[in-house]
């Protein structure tokens, strides 16, 4: 008898979301914040505090994407078709960025052009992963092993909620990661920053909570019936706990902790996501085990994976280290 190992490929695809919505967030945060912060200083600080980290924050996309090619390849084949323009949006808004990470400090640019780039492709990868996210929790229609509706299901009132809320979410993430790495003027800027964009993800948090469960029934019922509504009732508690904490830190102007409760908030969301749609990968109708490739080609798999996925782990953690501290103008980072 083989040993099941769907639920590992599980808990490994959903690190690799984790990490990417947590890591490249705060990054393509702090893009969207772009748009609102006019001071070429400012914002060169603001590209500064994440240029050395930004490109392998986006490893974990490349996990993910390719871990669900290779151990689900169903759910790959019905999720794709589904998403296929929000994904090529995202995909082009990445590339913009990117490029204008590398362009807007060469001698005699036109940084008025890739500072666009940087700020309006941050907005539509975020937005894009944001009705990805939407019509993931909606779901896909399935005839027999097949994706049956059509790539433009994602033009509905909840996805486009969901990209909404992600593009607030990833700004609370940039403005608590320019209020903890910046000084002076700006620094406050992104206080306030963080202030606002808390509401504003509590009021789509609320919203979302409030209308999944009154469009799936079944979601509804795992998490309202009895006695799940008392083993699922700290995730709600902790939510308000942790955003209490967040405002909290920000009045007394505490530097680290702000930035470590954004990313709570978003922990303890994807932990009620899990909640709401485990065990399916394409829901609602196909499971994890639906979906998995044989059992010979997960082993295979997951011989490679366990070798890279510590390394990809210390190299974020290593390199988190190594620029650690203040950015600053005159010296880049600066290790107080």
């Amino acid at each position: 008898m083989s040993l099941d190992l769907v639920p590992l490929w599980a808990v490994i695809l959903a690190i690799a979301v984790l990490m990417y919505v947590l890591l490249d967030g705060f990054d393509l945060g702090v893009g969207i914040l772009f748009l609102f912060r006019k001071p070429q200083e400012d914002r060169d600080l603001m590209v500064a505090s994440v240029a050395p980290i930004w490109d392998f924050n986006e490893t974990w996309l490349i996990l993910g994407g390719g871990g669900l090619l290779a151990v689900f390849p169903l759910a790959f084949a019905i999720i794709i078709p589904a998403v296929y323009f929000p994904i090529l949006v995202m995909l082009l808004g990445l590339l913009f960025r990117g490029v204008a990470f590398e362009f807007r400090d060469v001698p005699n640019a036109r940084k008025w052009i890739w500072d666009r780039a940087f700020s309006y492709g941050s907005l539509l990868a975020t937005l894009a992963q944001g009705v990805v996210l939407g019509n993931f929790i909606e779901g896909f229609p399935v005839e027999g092993r097949s994706f049956s509706g059509t790539s433009w299901d994602w033009i509905a009132p909840f996805p486009l909620l969901t990209g909404l809320g992600l593009v607030v979410g990833y700004s609370l993430l940039g403005a608590t990661w320019l209020y903890m790495k910046t000084q002076g003027d700006l620094q406050q800027w992104a206080r306030r920053a963080a202030n606002i964009t808390l509401v504003g993800i509590l009021l789509f948090i609320a919203m979302v909570s409030i209308w999944t469960p009154m469009v799936d029934a079944r979601i509804a019922d795992r998490w309202l019936s009895m006695p799940n509504i008392f083993y699922f009732s700290p995730v709600p508690i902790l939510t308000a706990a942790i955003a209490w904490l967040l405002w909290y830190s920000l009045r007394k102007e505490r530097e680290v902790l702000p930035f470590l409760c954004a990313m709570g908030l978003f922990f303890i969301s994807f932990i009620g996501l899990i909640i709401s749609l485990w065990p399916y990968v394409a829901p609602p109708s196909v499971t994890l085990w639906d979906a998995a490739t044989a059992p010979m080609s997960q082993q295979f798999l997951i011989v490679g994976t366990m070798f890279l996925l510590p390394v990809i782990l210390l190299y974020v953690f290593w390199s988190y280290w190594v620029f650690r501290g203040k950015v600053r103008s005159d010296i880049g980072y600066h290790h107080l």
